[in-house]
């Protein structure tokens, strides 16, 4: 299958993230722009995350040998290029056509693990069959538990091995943006309305994602509602189906679901670190969903040192939450965490680019890391943590 991207000059002048986001802004409708830059109500946490990382100082090192220096790594034994995964973003599908297809090519051609959403518009097992490679898979606790078996059973098939357990989405968080540019009154006519405006207003979007992208659906979770015409019934289900009364004995339930590593997503807390490998987690990452679930929480950055000093070499320990640079990669791994996933980031070069927009961040990205790694005397991830004690 291919698919259409935006012309290649769109990418000749992008490099930060901050470019990838300025014209993922151009080609998007409003309602789906806001979804993905948006955070929850004043998006202060979401601020938190880059102004916290932004203060993070590195160790500098002179004089030493930086002839070579290595960024692999390697995760529950697979290699990595760069200890970065592409993290799990919802409707990443509407951001270009077929866009979680496009990513997870990027991701296998860099040598890094791509995660899929429980709410990608490209089902698993497009996903998996059209990218050459099967992703990790991240879901939610969600109350129909029969439905839960049948969508792991459909991601093992598939070839998954890694399950992203997010334990941060008891509830849905309201979010100021996604209310004022239509996308949570769907349902409505008024809704329809703003959203079809949106719309026209990107012609080439509408183009090659609207009229050529589909089906536009949660590829996912269409076997438990095959009636469902639009999103909105989509976010209609889930809206009830997220299960407010998880707890740390859902992760046993999870595990007898998989026989693969199952990493635990949205701790914040030395405590629930602990709780988190007590019940049996392979791996966490810190996160607070990117800003986007509990307005008001710490940055991810801020919480790492104190979960590393806890339960460092008992588990991997893997953070997000604006990692935008290999400068903030080599900071988060100096403070602790073993490897980051991004989100926005490759999400935002993804609507700017397609599958050549992530390739083009990932490449950047891994040069920046090593130039990060050798101008502060490290060669290797190791030495980046030897440096740290």
């Amino acid at each position: 299958m291919t698919h259409s991207t935006p012309p290649a000059r769109s990418l000749r002048y992008a490099r930060s993230v901050a470019d990838y986001r300025a014209i993922a802004r151009r080609r998007l409708p409003r309602f789906l722009f806001d979804y993905l830059d948006g955070a929850a109500l004043t998006e202060r946490t979401a601020t938190r995350n880059r102004d916290d990382l932004d203060a993070v100082n590195l160790r500098q090192f002179v004089m030493r040998d930086v002839s070579t220096v290595s960024i692999t790594t390697t995760l529950f034994g697979q290699e990595l290029a760069m200890p970065v995964i592409l993290g799990p973003v919802g409707l990443a599908g509407m951001f270009s056509r077929r866009g979680e297809v496009q990513a997870a090519k990027a991701a296998r051609n860099h040598s890094i693990p791509f995660s899929l959403s429980t709410v990608s518009i490209c089902g698993v097992g497009e996903v998996a069959s059209q990218a050459g490679v099967a992703p990790w898979f991240q879901c939610y606790m969600l109350r129909d538990r029969a439905f839960m078996r049948a969508m792991l059973a459909e991601a093992w098939a598939a070839g998954c091995r890694v399950l992203l357990l997010t334990a941060d989405v008891a509830v849905s968080a309201p979010r100021y943006r996604d209310r004022q540019s239509g996308l949570t009154v769907t349902g409505s006519l008024h809704g329809k309305f703003r959203q079809a405006a949106q719309v026209m207003a990107r012609p080439y979007w509408a183009w090659h994602v609207y009229l050529r992208g589909g089906p536009l659906v949660f590829g996912n979770i269409v076997p438990a509602i095959p009636d469902a015409s639009t999103l909105a019934d989509f976010w209609a289900w889930l809206g009830v189906n997220f299960d407010p009364a998880l707890s740390w004995d859902d992760i046993a339930f999870v595990k007898a679901q998989w026989n693969g590593p199952v990493i635990v997503k949205g701790i914040l807390e030395q405590g629930d670190a602990v709780r988190a490998i007590n019940s049996g987690a392979d791996a966490i990452i810190v996160s607070n969903h990117g800003g986007r679930q509990l307005e008001g929480a710490c940055s991810t950055i801020s919480a790492l040192p104190s979960i590393t000093e806890t339960v460092a070499g008992r588990i991997p320990i893997l953070i997000d939450g604006a990692i935008h640079s290999g400068a903030d990669v080599h900071k988060a791994l100096s403070l602790g965490a073993d490897a980051c996933l991004l989100g926005r980031a490759w999400a935002f070069a993804l609507a700017a680019g397609g599958e050549a927009g992530v390739a083009q961040l990932l490449a950047d990205l891994a040069g920046e890391i090593k130039a990060s790694f050798a101008l502060s005397g490290c060669t290797s991830v190791a030495e980046v943590e030897a440096a740290r004690r």
